[in-house]
């Protein structure tokens, strides 16, 4: 295995996840801290916001053959997160490693280069853990 590239591996998977606190427009129009996740504002005689919260599969590695490592578990995609699938091919195109998780403003990719390999990144919203089958 590539050791370099394996350390450099946390850096690529640091934007997988990332707790953040929102702010909810509270009466009185001032706003607070709380452990949502987005920003609701409520506006007299309009419906409140509907947040869709789903849940994704989670696995920081996974490599071909073998049972998720490192990071299994479920995590919350909120509105502007979806679930995601990224696969890590060789140049010969042989899968080297698989992750998944919630992923902000995710997009689906082909073919990213990263050294000598291939980054695919799949993304799902659909229903919850749709990213075990991507």
């Amino acid at each position: 295995m590539d050791k370099p590239l394996l350390l450099g591996l946390p850096l690529l998977l640091s934007c997988l996840r990332s707790e953040s606190l929102a702010l909810t427009l509270v009466r009185g129009g001032g706003f607070s801290r709380g452990s949502g996740r987005s920003l609701l504002i409520s506006i007299p005689g309009f419906p409140a916001p509907m947040t869709e919260i789903i849940q994704c599969r989670m696995c920081h590695l996974q490599f071909p053959g073998e049972r998720c490592s490192r990071g299994r578990g479920i995590c919350s995609a909120t509105e502007d997160e979806s679930c995601t699938t990224g696969r890590i091919f060789k140049k010969d195109g042989t899968l080297w490693l698989t992750f998944m998780g919630c992923l902000k403003n995710c997009a689906n990719v082909d073919k990213i280069k990263w050294s000598v390999y291939l980054v695919n990144f799949r993304c799902c919203r659909g229903y919850d853990l749709c990213n075990e089958t991507l």
